[in-house]
């Protein structure tokens, strides 16, 4: 599935799914920096990286990529950051934070091969792409529904955000674009881990992913220390 077609895909899913609020919005959440932050490069240690790399010759597809890329990571942030606002709830505070320093990171990518940025001058909530401004008002009215709703907007963002980063990580060999890409799915990787742990604790139920092949998505789950899989069934969308 291309990223076009994923991106049409979420966005008539979002408008049409109803999705069914759980029963205890006030249990404990499972959440710390450590979680969603991982082992990942800082954004110095990802400049300094970036400084010793040269600068290769970039392809038109590798552009687009870019392009899409640094407006999906920005509508992480956005949703998040209102999500935020909306439940108060930490793991969607500190999911924004570190959604802004990839799309920086993405951004340094942009600079470094004299692209013209698709965010500019663009605020919170806004975006270029007119996929990705409507899959983000899907997304707001989605989540707004209750924090379960939420918390599964959350899931989809890191779900479809690590099949584009494997789809767009497959079509280059560019080492500097490598680096920033390798490092942004590990932190989607941490992402949809932490976000698994809240959407089960909040609804006692086990998550079946809807767009990670059942394989993949246990494959990630199981990197987590001492968390490993328990059970579930087939689901999601396979590439």
């Amino acid at each position: 599935m291309t990223r076009k077609t994923l991106t049409t895909t979420v966005i008539i899913m979002m408008t049409t799914a109803v999705f069914i609020a759980g029963c205890n919005d006030d249990a404990s959440r499972l959440q710390s920096p450590a979680d969603i932050h991982g082992d990942i490069l800082t954004t110095e240690e990802i400049k300094a990286a970036l400084a010793r790399i040269p600068v290769g010759e970039i392809g038109e597809e590798e552009i687009a990529d870019l392009l899409f890329m640094r407006e999906e990571e920005k509508l992480a942030h956005d949703v998040y950051t209102v999500l935020f606002d909306q439940y108060g709830q930490k793991i969607f505070t500190n999911i924004a934070a570190s959604e802004l320093k990839h799309t920086e990171a993405v951004k340094m990518l942009l600079d470094r091969y004299g692209l013209e940025d698709p965010v500019g001058d663009n605020g919170p909530g806004v975006f270029s792409n007119e996929d990705l401004q409507t899959l983000y008002n899907d997304l707001i009215e989605s989540g707004s529904q209750s924090l379960t709703d939420a918390f599964l907007v959350g899931l989809a963002i890191e779900e479809i955000d690590i099949l584009d980063l494997e789809e767009a990580m497959a079509g280059t060999e560019l080492p500097d674009i490598l680096l920033v890409y390798e490092n942004l799915l590990k932190g989607s990787h941490n992402h949809l881990r932490a976000f698994v742990r809240n959407y089960e604790s909040q609804t006692g139920e086990i998550y079946v992913p809807r767009w990670l092949s059942q394989e993949a998505y246990d494959e990630i789950l199981s990197a987590d220390s001492g968390q490993g899989r328990r059970g579930g069934r087939r689901g999601g969308r396979g590439r």
